[in-house]
């Protein structure tokens, strides 16, 4: 959708957003046109797709880097869930971040140890791919 890899920076992003909103806008369609449905759901594919994409950008992570380790290294964890090797971890200063790709058995080891702050610090949060979820429920 994006032909987006790990070298597209955000202005990359935005341009691809904005052409491919421009294409499957829904108001591009009246009601009852073939493609409204189809524009309906492809712009809400899209709008999320560019949130996932520029959450996890390189760019973003490096204008985040100071808050993201003053969170990770001094705020303890609240609380979790994991679903598909998505682990969420909300801290207890409101900060709430996703990680992808976290194995079962690691996800394991995390539930199971007395320090659970300690474990994350140590072997998931500089080691699997992040973003900022808690931002989104502003946005939404």
């Amino acid at each position: 959708m994006f032909n987006a890899d790990e070298t597209t920076d955000l202005g990359q992003l935005k341009i691809s957003y904005r052409n491919l909103m421009k294409e499957w806008h829904p108001d591009k369609f009246p009601e009852g046109h073939p493609l409204f449905e189809e524009a309906e759901v492809k712009s809400k594919t899209i709008i999320e797709a560019y949130h996932f994409l520029v959450g996890i950008s390189p760019e973003t992570h490096k204008l985040n880097a100071e808050d993201y380790a003053q969170t990770t290294g001094t705020s303890a964890i609240d609380h979790y869930t994991y679903e598909g090797q998505v682990l969420n971890i909300t801290f207890q200063d409101g900060s709430a971040y996703e990680y992808l790709g976290v194995p079962k058995n690691i996800y394991g080891k995390f539930v199971n140890t007395a320090t659970q702050t300690r474990f994350a610090r140590r072997h998931i949060f500089n080691t699997y791919q992040y973003r900022n979820i808690s931002k989104m429920a502003v946005m939404s």
